[in-house]
């Protein structure tokens, strides 16, 4: 069969006039989460065999061990999660349902520290493509035909796996939301009046209780408790406790920026040129020739598409009689349907340019 040559080009995304402002596309939509599914879990231990580690399934259908080497064939979407995110995220329950209405298998790979599983040792590292590898390598001795999904940091860091393992890498493709490749840049965004007052207490206040049940000297415990920003925090706890010498070392290590023109892999990176989180974004001249760039002009951060999906629940219905108008629903379905569905348009993106070329 041939090679599709079509482009990849959906139509634009067009926040209605009223939720133009991206701190309220970035935040609203927690609001409408559908609720969580019911997960099966397995706990793993993490590529140190220090901590344990929560995989939370959606399965499409029952799994059976595999048996004389044959894997499941059904395709597994796994997500990588955001900041102090988890399977609990509204962005997992969306991405959760929609999957599971393709009828596709899905899971939500925590890092340390998070899906209710505290963290002995190492922490959550925003680039710590070991950790993400180890976890693909898990999901591998089971499943055949693997497709990863990354939002905001963790994003970043399976894109710069995708580029930093090359033709090793365990999924045949990516779709990357909101990350933020070049965390320098994206540190100093977080530095903003508005991304400091709204975001840092919301991100920041958990960290640092995480923090503070280790095994620390008073010098350290008030230290942690003066940090007033996530690059405070950083240069006093992630970094020195992980071996880099500062925050700016940890972000220069950790960008997947530098990775990006490595990628051999179908990757597609999504994002909006108004998110308040993500900094410097990766440009054609950045990446390979196996890297997609989708960026659309609005969008806030990552889970717009969370509206879309909940239009028809109760919980949209007893929305105002503006929102519940034809002409306004028209308007969030051509608007943020087409936002919400350039995940699932992505994993069908990775799939066929996989088969097609069968």
């Amino acid at each position: 069969m041939s090679t599709s040559t079509k482009p990849f080009s959906p139509a634009p995304f067009k926040p209605p006039f009223w939720l133009i402002n991206p701190h309220l596309q970035s935040i609203l939509p927690k609001f409408f989460a559908p609720k969580a599914p019911t997960y099966r879990r397995v706990v793993e231990k993490d590529s140190l065999d220090e901590s344990d580690i929560a995989y939370d399934f959606y399965d499409a259908h029952p799994v059976e061990a595999s048996k004389d080497g044959e894997l499941e064939q059904t395709p597994l979407i796994v997500l990588f999660h955001g900041m102090e995110g988890s399977s609990d995220s509204h962005y997992a329950r969306a991405l959760a349902y929609q999957m599971h209405a393709q009828g596709w298998h899905f899971v939500v790979v925590h890092f340390r520290s998070c899906g209710g599983i505290p963290a002995n040792g190492r922490v959550f590292l925003c680039g710590d493509t070991a950790e993400v590898h180890h976890a693909l390598q898990n999901l591998r001795a089971q499943y055949a035909n693997i497709y990863a999904v990354g939002v905001s940091l963790g994003g970043n860091a399976l894109a710069k796996y995708m580029g930093e393992y090359e033709d090793k890498v365990l999924c045949k493709g990516a779709v990357v939301i909101s990350a933020p490749v070049d965390m320098s840049s994206a540190a100093i965004t977080m530095h903003s009046f508005l991304s400091h007052r709204i975001y840092t207490p919301y991100l920041l206040n958990p960290i640092i209780k995480k923090a503070l049940a280790n095994d620390l000297t008073q010098d350290e415990i008030n230290s942690i408790k003066a940090a007033n920003r996530i690059s405070d925090f950083d240069d006093i706890f992630t970094a020195p406790r992980h071996g880099y010498r500062s925050k700016n070392d940890y972000y220069h290590t950790a960008s997947a920026m530098p990775y990006l023109r490595n990628v051999t892999h179908p990757l597609l990176l999504i994002s909006a040129k108004d998110d308040p989180f993500i900094g410097f974004t990766a440009t054609p001249n950045d990446v390979s020739e196996s890297v997609t760039i989708l960026d659309t002009e609005h969008g806030g951060t990552s889970v717009i598409y969370v509206i879309a999906q909940t239009m028809g629940s109760p919980k949209a219905n007893r929305l105002s009689p503006m929102i519940k108008s034809r002409r306004l629903q028209n308007s969030i379905l051509t608007g943020y349907l087409r936002r919400s569905a350039l995940i699932l348009i992505g994993l069908v993106w990775l799939l066929l340019a996989k088969h097609l070329k069968m």
